[in-house]
């Protein structure tokens, strides 16, 4: 309108401090564009690393509990399944809640602009993604009770049977089909199979294992693509990486590989049909999430900015959506269930112990990840 000053150009070259508005700074560092600095062989091999690193993880825990022949340890189970707990609960609030932060809190570009700038988003959203996993959870829940029968929150002896811990005189055990537990394998196939074993082994399908698998695979599927999600976010940055590559990338391998342990562990426990793919279809998926991202920033290299403001909207967006689904499932479907609320966790004093430190040892290892991915 006449009369109205023209908005004045952001000169960088040219800032008073005193008067200067800080979105404008921020916003002009965050479109700095990406730091690609070449290296492109090294950053393909990159991608091979993670592929392998990722899916070998994930499909071990899956592999353990299906193929009879694999005869791994008791122990081992337990480091997986609690050591994948851990993990996940730190990767919801140290490797996707703060990068949420940094994408679209207070304190950036986005959180500084229009309606971005009248709420901390992050934890909303995160918020948001808690209660609509809860619902769904509950719905589910609800849904097999009414369809299969059965009450909620355990199956009795009857319909379960014993434990293989339980079998060979251990005095612990989580319920075989705990939504986020890491069953036992039996070593040698014995007559009279438990009929909680006969869902994974035999061709038959009774109304408990429809139940229970309904349940566990749709939480499962929401945790798959909540870490899918990060797993895309963090692929397109090592894709463009500068001088931080160096650092990005061994600490991406260990990553992936913890994320994927996890996952892998929690798999495990679904009753899949006998000779299901779909275990392996769901390893492979996030095996390639990672490196189909690494290739897509590398094919956009010369145009990607991780930095500009559409692509801090996305990823934050992302991450707190993400980081809700995991805070769910780590405290309420992993840590609670399995500690707090399973009537046959362990009175074992000492394997109690280790299955805490596991647990520890997997959020505290994610934790320290976080200090530079």
């Amino acid at each position: 309108m006449e009369g109205e000053q023209p908005m004045a150009v952001f000169d960088p070259e040219h800032v008073n401090l005193t008067t200067a508005d800080p979105r404008e700074i921020i916003c002009f560092l965050s479109e700095g564009g990406n730091e690609y600095d070449g290296r492109l062989g090294l950053r393909v091999a990159a991608l091979f690393v993670i592929l392998i690193v990722s899916t070998c993880c994930t499909v071990f825990p899956v592999m353990a509990r299906r193929l009879p022949s694999v005869k791994i340890p008791s122990i081992v189970y337990l480091f997986a399944r609690y050591f994948g707990a851990g993990v996940i609960v730190a990767t919801a609030f140290v490797h996707l809640l703060e990068p949420a932060y940094e994408a679209i809190g207070p304190a950036t570009c986005v959180g500084m602009t229009g309606g971005w700038a009248e709420y901390a988003w992050p934890p909303a959203i995160a918020l948001f993604s808690v209660m609509m996993i809860f619902l769904v959870d509950v719905v589910a829940e609800r849904y097999s009770e009414m369809k299969f029968g059965g009450e909620h929150g355990h199956v009795d002896g009857e319909e379960c049977g014993r434990s293989e811990t339980e079998r060979t005189g251990e005095a612990t055990t989580s319920r075989i089909t705990s939504m986020a537990g890491f069953a036992i394998q039996p070593k040698e196939a014995e007559a009279g199979n438990t009929k909680a074993e006969m869902v994974e082994y035999s061709d038959g399908e009774s109304a408990y294992s429809r139940r229970e698998f309904y349940s566990q695979f749709s939480a499962f599927l929401i945790l798959e693509f909540g870490v899918i999600f990060h797993s895309i976010i963090i692929g397109l940055a090592l894709g463009v990486a500068g001088e931080e590559f160096n650092t990005l990338f061994p600490v991406l391998v260990f990553h992936q590989g913890f994320e994927g342990l996890g996952i892998g562990a929690r798999m495990s426990a679904i009753p899949f049909k006998k000779g299901s793919k779909l275990p392996w279809i769901l390893c492979a998926l996030y095996g390639l999430s990672t490196p189909i991202a690494i290739a897509i920033g590398l094919g956009l290299r010369n145009t990607y900015n991780p930095g500009s403001f559409t692509a801090n909207v996305v990823s934050g967006i992302l991450d707190s959506l993400s980081a809700g689904v995991l805070i769910y499932t780590g405290l309420v479907e992993l840590l609670a269930r399995d500690f707090l609320f399973d009537p046959k966790r362990t009175k074992d004093n000492g394997r109690l112990a280790f299955m805490l430190i596991c647990t520890l040892l997997g959020a505290g290892l994610m934790a320290l990840l976080g200090k530079w991915a």
